[in-house]
């Protein structure tokens, strides 16, 4: 399976594995699956901490650092994946959900989510609970 993670369950993964159920934990240590970030995740985690909340303090070069040595995939947004947005229904605002949508739906992969509203999309989706 090729998987794309949202940045919830790419955070818990990289900074606090046992937050994640056993299921998910499995599913991302099994060699065979595909893991992938995306440049959308970095910028999400660069606008959190520029807003300066205190229950989100995460070094995105360290954060990116460690999902490249760990084996993760790098995905860069495209034109492609920003066009693939505008055909999206407005069931989510967020547009680092939107193109993390858009990407999983171009490229072919799983997402992986928390967001009970991302799972509505006509896209491959891995809900974790």
């Amino acid at each position: 399976m090729r998987l794309l993670l949202d940045t919830q369950i790419l955070l818990w993964s990289a900074g606090t594995p046992e937050r994640l159920p056993d299921e998910t934990r499995a599913l991302l240590e099994a060699p065979e699956h595909l893991l992938h970030f995306s440049a959308a995740n970095l910028w999400e985690v660069v606008i959190k901490c520029g807003l300066g909340r205190e229950d989100f303090q995460v070094d995105a070069h360290a954060l990116r650092r460690g999902l490249l040595d760990n084996g993760y995939r790098e995905l860069p947004i495209d034109s492609r994946h920003a066009l693939m947005v505008q055909n999206l229904p407005g069931i989510h605002k967020d547009p680092f959900d939107r193109i993390l949508i858009a990407q999983a739906m171009v490229e072919g992969l799983t997402l992986m989510t928390t967001d009970s509203f991302i799972v509505q999309y006509s896209v491959a989706t891995h809900k974790v609970s």
